[in-house]
């Protein structure tokens, strides 16, 4: 037919209406299929759904430290009339771990869940982001007394006051008197006459540092605090089971400083010339039984020395006879002599880095004893920031004056050295080229001190899916077969 003379009417009639209607192995393989997904899904479902095992409608995989429990819903979402809450609830976390309060006085306490967000792989969960600790201390408001923290905090670098030690303005409490830039310069005189430099490791290093100190003399110097196994036990021991000093938690600070193992060797308290040794670096009545006992024994294997001469000024045309000096009863040459170096340890050698008190009146109880000073309280900082967590051994990068910059100039022992927040920021801020800077990184929420022992309700066979453990059978009928 002339395509003219086609019409819509005479094209519609050559349309075979029956096509879909007549069997064809596509179109009946695409329907057995749609069915079988459609059932494979029922069946997937149900399958999950007998072995009680709600996997399937989680958000995402757990963290490491849930990992155990991945496949146990009701051990988080607690279980109501045989359905699982949508979101974990405070209940569900605490039947396992005890938060303790963050502070008494807090008008607002977070759940759980909102800090600690699971399901969402492998993540730290106590890494909580900084706006659920921005929620309170953009603003911080407190119930009953006001706070003393600072009040107005968005976040690190820009929107951190600076630490408070250092906004204070406050000086070091500390009433050792210590010299850095004296202590740091070249040329120094050693512990044998020779110059040394001295550098900041030489009296500060980490706890449990195991390296041997530099300058240190007597018992009480050990090479650092770590405790010592017993030879049997380290033997039966694979070294890759002992944890490195670097990992060690405690190493976190800064040991104290200590005189015989910071001082000792260039600073000897000695008081006598008829003495090489020094004597104890305890208390003034310490020292005192120690100067006597160290000259009562001298004058019983010396008696000699009891009739000592007494120097004189004679003019050349007249001489004068020298008549000893006799001591009698032998205490009046004890009482003698340490007095005299009670005195040179008291004003000069004790006072060069002590601050010595005013004598006070012997007590009632020893009333033969002498009139003796007080050694002020050092008062040495050990950590100065109390409200957050700093950790020397993952700083070991840079060196001690790239955050203590002025530690080799100071000569006031009142300065504090403390690095202040810019030095912090210029690592710690966000980007890809920056360290952590969350609020977790340094503080903590949970006041962990009054933290309460928990008591577990999951048996092991519900954690673990009821699997045997070998020797199941073997407990169960009272021995091996």
């Amino acid at each position: 037919m002339p395509r003219s003379q086609r019409t819509t009417k005479s094209v519609a009639k050559r349309i075979d209406l029956n096509y879909f209607k007549r069997p064809h192995p596509l179109r009946r393989l695409r329907f057995i299929l749609s069915i079988a997904a459609l059932a494979l899904a029922v069946v997937w479902l149900a399958g999950f759904g007998l072995a009680r095992n709600s996997f399937v409608y989680t958000a995402g995989k757990v963290s490491p430290a849930h990992a155990v429990v991945s496949r146990k819903c009701f051990a988080c979402h607690i279980e109501r009339a045989g359905k699982f809450r949508e979101t974990a609830i405070d209940r569900g976390c605490l039947s396992c771990h005890d938060g303790p309060i963050h502070h008494a006085n807090q008008i607002f306490t977070p759940k759980c869940g909102s800090c600690h967000v699971e399901h969402r792989g492998q993540i730290r969960l106590a890494a909580a982001a900084t706006e659920s600790c921005t929620q309170c201390h953009a603003d911080l408001e407190t119930a009953g007394t006001p706070t003393t923290f600072y009040r107005h905090i968005t976040g690190f670098g820009a929107g951190h006051p600076e630490f408070a030690v250092l906004r204070s303005g406050e000086p070091d409490p500390g009433t050792i008197k210590l010299n850095h830039f004296v202590h740091l310069k070249a040329g120094l005189k050693g512990p044998h006459g020779e110059p040394v430099q001295l550098d900041c490791e030489d009296c500060h290093r980490a706890n449990q540092a195991n390296q041997q100190w530099a300058y240190a003399i007597g018992p009480d110097a050990p090479p650092g605090e770590t405790p010592k196994l017993p030879a049997a036990v380290t033997a039966s021991l694979s070294p890759y089971r002992i944890k490195p000093p670097t990992m060690v938690g405690a190493r976190a600070y800064m040991g104290p400083i200590l005189y015989a193992r910071q001082c000792a060797a260039c600073h000897p308290l000695q008081f006598d010339k008829r003495f090489t040794e020094s004597v104890p670096h305890d208390t003034p009545e310490i020292v005192h039984a120690y100067l006597v006992k160290k000259f009562s024994d001298y004058i019983a294997a010396h008696p000699a020395e009891l009739r000592e001469p007494i120097s004189t000024v004679a003019l050349p045309a007249k001489p004068v006879p020298v008549s000893p000096r006799v001591y009698s009863p032998p205490e009046q040459w004890v009482n003698a002599k340490v007095a005299d170096a009670e005195a040179l340890l008291w004003g000069k050698t004790c006072k060069q880095c002590h601050t010595m008190l005013a004598a006070q009146a012997a007590p009632a109880a020893q009333p033969s004893l002498p009139a003796l000073p007080k050694v002020a309280e050092s008062k040495i900082t050990a950590r100065w920031f109390p409200h957050a967590m700093f950790d020397h051994n993952q700083h070991r990068l840079v060196t001690c004056e790239s955050c203590h910059v002025r530690a080799r100039t100071s000569q006031n022992t009142a300065d504090v050295l403390v690095p202040s927040v810019h030095v912090c920021a210029e690592c710690h801020h966000t980007g890809s080229a920056g360290a952590e800077s969350r609020c977790f990184e340094c503080h903590i929420y949970h006041d962990w001190r009054n933290e309460k022992e928990v008591t577990s309700r999951f048996p092991l066979a519900d954690i673990v899916g009821g699997a045997k453990r070998p020797g199941d059978e073997e407990n169960s009928s009272g021995g091996a077969k």
